[in-house]
């Protein structure tokens, strides 16, 4: 959507094709990091943009064991917003379609399932898709394929890609916020398990991380072993665990962490989780597609306005995007097998560990992972042209 409206924009006629016939999911992506407010910024959005419902948040922080430790301070993140915005996912989509209708040149179609690709000699050409009112070919110089870590249009290319071993998954669910409930609070690492909870406004979004393949252990004790282990993490939960009343409360989220050795075939090019899918971690998958789609945009609008764009057009992308894509994932390793496993296995260490004892202790410090993720390895800066302006 991004990357169509920033085309569209520049004047390069766009179709985005959307599976449903609305935005409304649960359990996606809400966390929209200071640099991509600060691409608002730039698109000069962002006023109409934090209109949308959100919270802001401009510390992340949660409990170890007993001790509370704030992690990161985005007070100081070189960006206008120093927080990051939690925000539905489908308000988002929904504020970028609004601003990509402004342009005669962005279409949307809507309930426009894409199932394979054109192919001709050799050359991505297009998509086919299916709609409520039959089947539909879109004809293209360039296919973009973003439709996630299932992505149908990276299999259909034939395109590969490594995965590097993930040792967690997650269950989201909700739980209802009262008002009397303490402020936002990250994580907690208790008893063996972890618990991000996510601030709402009337309800927590809460991800609750188990072992890799443990979701059918868990379920086989049963929902209120679950709901007696939110309750002994986080005692004022314990009036309200029984709100999930059944296992259909409970989402999982099958943790994976990969990347394309390739993301570009002829007349193809995938960005997002259909190039490299990430772990939940800092909630900064949203932040990367969105970083991609701006490179995209910068690296190929002029290409697309000139003519076809080469395969080199499409490999300046990923040559742009590949670092930050793979020094966020060896982070999101290290924290997932040097931190999280240890903490799942139940090996709690007799004190704080010495990384968490300086960012509890120095504040200065909390200023590093505040930039790795409110920010990331190579942000990106809209380069494009409005050519309606």
């Amino acid at each position: 959507m991004m990357l169509g409206v920033l085309l569209a924009r520049a004047g390069i006629d766009v179709v985005v094709l959307e599976k449903h016939a609305d935005f409304l999911r649960d359990f996606r992506g809400d966390t929209v990091h200071p640099s991509t407010l600060e691409v608002m910024h730039e698109l000069g959005w962002l006023e109409s943009f934090l209109r949308r419902p959100h919270q802001e948040v401009s510390e992340l922080g949660g409990y170890v064991g007993d001790d509370r430790i704030l992690v990161a301070d985005f007070s100081h993140v070189p960006t206008r917003c120093h927080f990051v915005a939690l925000m539905p996912q489908w308000d988002f989509l929904d504020f970028l379609a609004e601003q990509g209708r402004r342009y005669p040149t962005f279409h949307l179609a809507m309930e426009a399932e894409v199932v394979d690709l054109l192919v001709e000699d050799g050359h991505v050409t297009g998509v086919k898709a299916r709609t409520p009112r039959g089947p539909r070919e879109v004809r293209a110089p360039l296919t973009v394929g973003a439709d996630g870590r299932q992505s149908v249009v990276r299999e259909r290319a034939g395109l590969r890609g490594d995965e590097l071993g993930v040792p967690i998954d997650v269950l989201w669910m909700r739980l209802s916020r009262r008002p009397g409930d303490p402020g936002q609070t990250f994580g907690y690492l208790r008893g063996g398990h972890i618990l991000v909870m996510l601030d709402r406004g009337d309800y927590w979004q809460c991800a609750f991380v188990i072992a890799k393949g443990g979701h059918d252990e868990l379920r086989r004790k049963g929902l209120p072993s679950l709901r007696d282990t939110l309750a002994a993490m986080v005692p004022f939960l314990r009036d309200r665990v029984g709100e999930l009343a059944d296992w259909d409360a409970v989402k999982l989220l099958t943790v994976k962490i990969d990347r394309l050795r390739e993301w570009q075939r002829p007349g193809l090019l995938c960005i997002g989780d259909a190039a490299h899918a990430m772990s939940p971690i800092g909630g900064v998958g949203i932040n990367l597609a969105i970083q991609d789609a701006v490179a995209a945009a910068n690296l190929l609008a002029g290409p697309l306005r000139r003519g076809p764009v080469s395969i080199g057009d499409l490999r300046r992308v990923q040559r742009r995007r590949e670092f930050p894509t793979r020094a966020t994932q060896r982070l999101q390793s290290f924290i997932q097998d040097r931190v999280m496993s240890r903490v799942l296995e139940g090996a709690a260490p007799k004190r704080l560990p010495l990384a968490a004892r300086l960012l509890r202790d120095h504040k200065m410090l909390r200023r590093i992972p505040a930039r790795v993720i409110g920010v990331g390895f190579r942000p990106e800066h809209v380069r494009t042209p409005d050519a309606f302006s």
